[in-house]
Formats: structure tokens, sequence, C-alpha cells
């Protein structure tokens, strides 16, 4: 057990936080809300720093705390209530759900084959992402940017499959509508 817990404290925040900082940024793609996430982390670990033993090392210690805390606002993000835009809806889809005359996608015949590789794509991609509904933007960064399985995000956001597969549906339309209005009609 650590004989001077602030010391062993002061020190950790020394040396981890560039550590714990980077991969909050890479699991959360937002500087602020991963430096709200680290120092999370640090008060929780000053709540626990009694109970840590040395069984593993103060970097483990806290990674996991980090990692639990990131599971944390995912899983709020995603239980929160979501409004649905009712008028938009009507003005997308008619009373069957079938596509109304001109809403439907089009075709994305572009003749870039790496539309990733583009600097000025994926700044147009990660603001359609920003702006999804806080539960559909955590679904589409846990699959596609941070490639979890679909298990693994039901259990970490606490939903169902079912839930995750209409959330996933939904959030892609809406990505859609948003790089077709903000990419290819430029």
């Amino acid at each position: 057990m650590p004989s001077d817990n602030s010391q062993d404290l002061a020190g950790w925040v020394e040396s981890y936080t560039s550590d714990l900082f980077s991969w909050a940024l890479h699991k959360t793609s937002d500087e602020e809300l991963s430096r709200d996430i680290v120092q999370d982390t640090f008060m929780a670990a000053a709540e626990k720093l009694d109970g840590f033993r040395g069984d593993s090392s103060p970097k483990t210690f806290l990674f996991s705390i980090l990692n639990h805390k990131i599971i944390d606002h995912y899983r709020r993000k995603v239980n929160k209530p979501l409004r649905l835009d009712e008028e938009k809806l009507s003005s997308v889809f008619n009373t069957n759900g079938e596509w109304l005359g001109n809403s439907k996608p089009r075709e994305w015949n572009e003749e870039e084959t790496n539309l990733l590789d583009d600097i000025e794509f994926q700044s147009v991609l990660r603001k359609c992402i920003s702006n999804l509904p806080d539960n559909w933007n955590a679904c589409i960064t846990l699959k596609y940017l941070q490639e979890k399985k679909t298990e693994e995000i039901c259990q970490d956001l606490g939903i169902t499959t079912s839930n995750y597969w209409q959330i996933m549906h939904r959030a892609k339309l809406q990505l859609r509508e948003c790089i077709e209005n903000n990419w290819f009609k430029k």
C-alpha cells in the first residue's frame, strides 16, 4: 500500500496525464470531453487510492478507470431520450414508409475510389457524424471508428440488438443525406 497517497497521486498525474488524454481523445475524438474524462479518472483514482494494493501498475489501474469512464460516457449518450422530428420524417417518407419523390438517396457514382483519403471529405464526414443525435453518434463511432463488435457495443451502451440495428439504420440514412447535401452538391 502506498505510504503517501497524495504524493503518489500527484506523481501519477505528472506521469500519466498525457497517455490517458491521448487514449481518451482516440476513443472520443473530442478534446474538451477527453480532458474532462481524464480529470474524472484522476478524481475516481483519488477516491479508490486507499484500495490500490499495487497488484497492477498505476498506469494499468488508471487506464482501467479511464476505459470505464469512456464507456459510461457513451452509455449516457445512448440512454438519452430521442425525439424524432415528425415533420422531417413526413417530408421524406409517405405513411407507408416509402420514399417520397426526390428524397430517395441517389447513387454515388464518384470517380474517386478512396473518398476517405480526401481531407475535405473527412472533414464533411466528421461534421455529419457530430450532427447525429448522441446515441446515433455513439453507435456509429463505436462501430466504424473504434471497430467494436455489435455485441460489445450493445453491452457497453446497455441497449438491445434490435435497438442497435434500428439506430444504425437511421444514422446511416441521416449520414447519407448529410454527405449528399454537403459533399456531392458542393
